[in-house]
């Protein structure tokens, strides 16, 4: 009976510690699978960087989801050869698929890097995806853009670039001429270097409007901050068009433009959400074009090339205001009296 008991007292001991096992082990597969991210991922690797360097990029890219197993699996598989380049992760892939990748020269597409500038991103925005994307620091690529040692020699090479842009009240002196672009850019690439392969777009872009730039009458400076406005404005070429017709018309009327999305750059860091656009009207700021006729200071974004040709191109109309439906598909209702216009707020702002 004694022996019996025993005997039950070590099955259980052993029920137990098989259960623990399994539930290890369900664990740190769980740890090891898919994350829940859902669009592929360009993952950069730098020559000198170590296989823990590295393992925390993908824990901050969310491409893992625990540090700790992940190292313990690299060193137990002998995946710890990690080779320099860029690699192209599917959401699908557990971390034995990315390591065993990141591990593989033959799958890196080299030292280049894809970095997605889209429209209307403000410079610190571009600064901090550059950041994440192959490293350099956000911090000295802004104090690049402000330098007025490096800005001057720029003005010298690029047509497009004027004393305007050395502005001290100015929160990013290249703000609006980091031309929105998909670009491949290799790693250990310089600030400088990278910086002028924007310009560098932004001079293709820009060379075949120069005939209407012209005839248009407003300086370089005055047709990208222009845009910069009406790139937030609207979503689409026939708003941007209408909007900047409508503009006009305040412009002629000697009516300040009331653009919240310049009070948006007014506020930069403070900002929370596109409400604080709206409730804080009457900040000082030489952005704020509520309390500044004409245009603002300067660009408060990176426009496109749509937005550009919205300026120069403009639908003419006889609208002064207008508001979009922000809690419905974002259309947007013009109105020709400030009547009409309360009318819209109360139907599309305020109804919620």
């Amino acid at each position: 009976m004694k022996n019996l008991q025993i005997k039950n007292k070590y099955f259980i001991v052993a029920v137990i510690v098989v259960v623990v096992c399994l539930g290890c082990l369900c664990f740190c597969q769980y740890q090891l699978s898919t994350t829940d991210r859902n669009e592929t991922v360009i993952f950069s690797v730098k020559t000198k960087e170590t296989g823990d360097m590295v393992i925390n990029k993908l824990y901050k890219q969310k491409l893992i989801r625990n540090k700790t197993i992940t190292k313990a699996y690299m060193k137990l598989h002998h995946l710890d050869q990690i080779k320099a380049g860029s690699f192209k992760i599917e959401p699908s892939w557990d971390t034995k698929k990315i390591l065993s990748v990141l591990n593989d020269e033959t799958k890196s597409n080299g030292s280049d890097t894809l970095i997605t500038i889209k429209e209307g991103m403000w410079a610190k925005d571009i600064a901090n995806e550059i950041e994440k994307k192959i490293g350099n620091n956000a911090d000295e690529l802004l104090n690049l853009w402000n330098n007025e040692l490096y800005l001057k020699g720029l003005i010298k090479k690029y047509d497009f670039l004027t004393e305007d842009i050395l502005n001290d009240k100015y929160k990013v002196k290249l703000e609006g001429y980091l031309f929105p672009q998909t670009y491949s850019i290799p790693i250990n690439t310089s600030n400088e270097k990278i910086t002028e392969v924007f310009l560098d777009q932004f001079q293709k872009e820009i060379d075949p409007l120069k005939k209407d730039i012209r005839k248009s009458g407003y300086s370089m400076q005055e047709l990208i901050t222009y845009a910069s406005i009406i790139q937030y404005e609207a979503s689409n070429v026939e708003d941007m068009k209408m909007i900047t017709g409508l503009f006009n018309n305040r412009l002629k009327k000697n009516m300040p433009l009331g653009s919240s999305v310049t009070v948006c750059y007014a506020l930069y860091d403070d900002i929370k959400s596109h409400v604080d656009c709206e409730i804080n009207s009457n900040i000082d700021s030489p952005y704020n074009t509520y309390i500044h006729k004409g245009l603002p200071i300067g660009p408060i974004l990176n426009p496109g090339k749509d937005a550009i040709d919205a300026v120069l191109h403009p639908i003419e109309n006889d609208y002064l205001y207008f508001v979009s439906d922000i809690y419905g598909n974002g259309k947007i209702y013009y109105a020709k009296t400030l009547e009409e216009q309360e009318k819209n707020i109360d139907k599309f702002h305020l109804r919620h």
